[in-house]
């Protein structure tokens, strides 16, 4: 594995204008890390990948490389391209099991982070390394969010998500495990109690239903609660999941590991929307794709669905009168998530737009002074590297909105 690692480290063009770099959402310095790396100083380069994400060592797990780094390598233009993401994880994983964290002393400010998924950790790092006091709210039993109850075991193993418990108990943070703001007490108590600057990111956890007849039915259940403990579930021999995402993907996969015989994924237009690797491997586990299907009923038997007709962009112009059924014991939805609006009803003064989410600013700042918001809860279900890269902005408006409060 290592020969491996050093090998594609040496195939890095080191090149002056890196479009690798300009492909990676966090502008990750790939060919600054490399090049520490192939000096000799891995532990450098495990501070370089930190300090710009803290997520790098699950980035380099689950993010999708091939339309990111990996795509924009200039080696990929004639040929293979660097597996920057191999690379990245063989030198996370290393740093993050010996992480000497450099942490300013203490100011004596209280900070909220509400949400323990991957904004929400990556905030709570920054803050703390900032010397400030952070508290973490969280409404499960463990942190993670996504990470834990949506990215199944065989991508991301959870070892890793413990791991970064153990980085921020050593930073100080405090955790208030199965708090639900919005409940027992809401953001206007954490004002009350002393914490100057807030920060939302609970993710969207919410599933989008289709809103068909039929989706109440026992045998059919949402993509997203599936994931979160998929051992629970008795989905029998033949699945239908509803949707063409990476929750599809996964849900899909996690259905055949798990026994299911026949996975048949539909879509409702012609193109699918997941990443290709995650379509890919879908595939080669068994996962049959029917595309240009819209359901329009559930029954004990399976999903009536009728044809659909696509445009060049890919936009469903019309749907066919004929309807047909696909047999199925169990069906999977996974067309989308949403917010939970508890915080967003009983937050005075916080504004959202028509689909639940949180609006901001540019630099994360909400319309209600102190409270910021970053990740899912404010541009929908995208990936880990988009919520820490919007994250590491959050912290570093949070840090200047405070600095600026307590002139």
């Amino acid at each position: 594995m290592a020969h491996n690692v050093i090998a594609e480290a040496k195939r890095c063009l080191n090149c002056k204008n890196p479009t690798c770099r300009t492909g990676c959402p966090i502008n990750t310095p790939i060919p600054q890390f490399i090049s520490a790396f192939l000096d000799g100083d891995i532990k450098g380069a495990g501070k370089m990948l930190f300090e710009n994400n803290p997520m790098s060592v699950v980035c380099s797990l689950v993010c999708n490389h091939s339309n990111q780094c990996q795509g924009h390598c200039v080696r990929g233009i004639k040929g293979e391209p660097v597996e920057i993401s191999t690379v990245e994880n063989f030198i996370s994983s290393n740093y993050i099991d010996s992480l000497e964290l450099e942490k300013a002393p203490p100011n004596g400010i209280r900070v909220a982070v509400v949400g323990a998924g991957p904004s929400g950790i990556t905030i709570a790092i920054k803050m703390a390394m900032l010397g400030y006091s952070v508290t973490m709210f969280e409404s499960k039993s463990e942190i993670g969010g996504v990470l834990r109850y949506g990215i199944p075991e065989f991508r991301l193993h959870k070892s890793i998500v413990d791991k970064y418990l153990q980085i921020l108990h050593r930073l100080g943070v405090k955790i208030k495990f199965n708090v639900t703001i919005g409940k027992a007490f809401g953001i206007e108590e954490l004002f009350r109690d002393g914490f100057k600057a807030i920060s939302i990111g609970t993710g969207v956890t919410r599933p989008i239903p289709l809103g068909i007849k039929g989706e109440t039915l026992g045998h059919v259940h949402y993509g997203v609660h599936y994931l979160e403990r998929p051992e629970v579930y008795e989905l029998g021999d033949s699945v239908i999941v509803v949707g063409a995402g990476n929750v599809a993907m996964d849900a899909a996969r996690t259905a055949l590991r798990r026994g299911a015989k026949s996975v048949k994924i539909t879509v409702r237009s012609d193109r699918f929307t997941a990443s290709r690797e995650e379509k890919e491997y879908a595939e080669i586990e068994g996962a049959e794709f029917i595309f240009n299907k819209a359901p329009v009923e559930i029954t004990d038997e399976g999903v009536i669905f009728a044809d659909t007709v696509c445009n060049e962009n890919h936009r469903v112009i019309s749907t066919s009168e004929k309807h047909e059924l696909m047999p199925a014991d169990s069906v999977l939805i996974c067309i989308s998530q949403k917010p939970s609006n508890l915080i967003v009803s009983q937050t005075e003064g916080l504004e959202t737009d028509e689909r639940g989410l949180i609006k901001i600013n540019e630099d994360g700042s909400t319309s209600r002074p102190g409270l910021f918001a970053s990740g899912d809860v404010v541009r929908g279900a995208k990936t880990v590297v988009e919520a820490a890269e919007t994250s590491k902005r959050v912290a570093r408006a949070m840090d200047a909105y405070l600095k600026n409060l307590c002139k």
